[in-house]
């Protein structure tokens, strides 16, 4: 019998589940590696300038290895360890940063056109096409479906509740076959479309006292919209399929085994999808799958995520709620 009084539910989740193991001391492979590589060039250099420099100055030149190899196998920055740092700062720096919307290689200027910097490259998106029923293709040849999901007001609930939440919760997240990704994504909010109707449409209301109402509620809102950092929070589902396609000698056949291969990755992605949205809708999230139009929405927003999102108003002929009725 569940008690109201009953302390809250918690679950201890480690933050380290990515870390790799410990291999000596307290060290990871990727850790002793370096600081073995490190320790055999300090040596190499000891060894080879020994009895051609003084002393001192053989310690002041294998110093500065010693510690800069120990500093690159232990610090971290940002949760990530300085080597993989490097190598990230490495990549990114031969990359060119400007990207344009291209449909091959990005063509150089003519001789006598002088040119600074590097040419832009040609714009890739992971999303290579939207099919109607929602589904995209991908550019690595697979294909994914986005469910849109509310949330739930966890911590309201009694403890007897929230262990039953996180069970349902569990058994999907252990149902999965499949990766899946849960993007939590907050927006700023405009309520430029709700403040702007209200005052302009206040003048035909029948009574003072109702103009006078909406004329302080568009106020209120003009005022809450630029004193304070308003914030919308969606959370979006991201399942793929792990469909791959068969072997075929046959070239000519390859356009063919595509299509074959996405369709099918499309219907297992929805069925996922469909699937995740029952086991949500058991927890009380209100969760959905995205059509094509919707998806194109939230991929397009998704590419500005600093722009404030726009709050439209239902228009005095337009249903506010509707019930659908089986």
């Amino acid at each position: 019998m569940n008690r109201h009084d009953d302390p809250p539910l918690s679950a201890k989740i480690p933050a380290d589940v990515d870390r790799p193991d410990k291999i000596l001391y307290g060290l990871t492979a990727r850790q002793l590696a370096i600081l073995a590589a490190t320790g055999f060039a300090a040596m190499g250099l000891f060894i080879a300038a020994e009895g051609r420099l003084p002393f001192p100055l053989l310690v002041g030149l294998v110093l500065p290895i010693v510690a800069a190899g120990a500093v690159l196998a232990v610090a971290r920055r940002d949760g990530m360890s300085l080597d993989r740092l490097a190598l990230a700062a490495l990549s990114h720096a031969q990359f060119p940063k400007a990207r344009v919307s291209a449909q091959g290689p990005v063509q150089a200027p003519p001789a006598w056109c002088r040119m600074r910097g590097r040419l832009p490259a040609p714009l890739r998106l992971p999303v290579r096409a939207v099919r109607e029923d929602g589904a995209m293709e991908l550019a690595d040849g697979g294909t994914a479906v986005i469910v849109r999901a509310g949330t739930v007001a966890f911590g309201l609930r009694t403890a007897g509740e929230q262990a039953g939440l996180v069970a349902v919760f569990g058994r999907w997240l252990n149902s999965l076959d499949a990766p899946v990704q849960i993007l939590v994504q907050a927006r700023p909010v405009d309520l430029a479309g709700l403040a702007e109707p209200i005052a302009e449409t206040a003048a035909d209301l029948p009574d003072p006292a109702l103009e006078q109402a909406a004329r302080d509620h568009a106020a209120f809102l003009h005022e809450l919209g630029t004193e304070h950092d308003l914030l919308v929070r969606q959370v979006l589902i991201v399942i793929g399929d792990t469909t791959h396609q068969q072997t075929d000698p046959r070239p000519w056949t390859k356009a063919r085994r595509q299509r074959t291969a996405r369709d099918a990755g499309a219907a297992v992605a929805l069925r996922r999808a469909d699937e995740a949205v029952r086991s949500l809708t058991a927890l009380g999230v209100v969760a959905e799958v995205l059509d094509a139009a919707a998806c194109t929405n939230v991929l397009a927003e998704s590419l500005s995520p600093a722009e404030a999102l726009p709050v439209d108003n239902t228009g005095p002929d337009e249903l506010i709620t509707a019930k659908e009725h089986p």
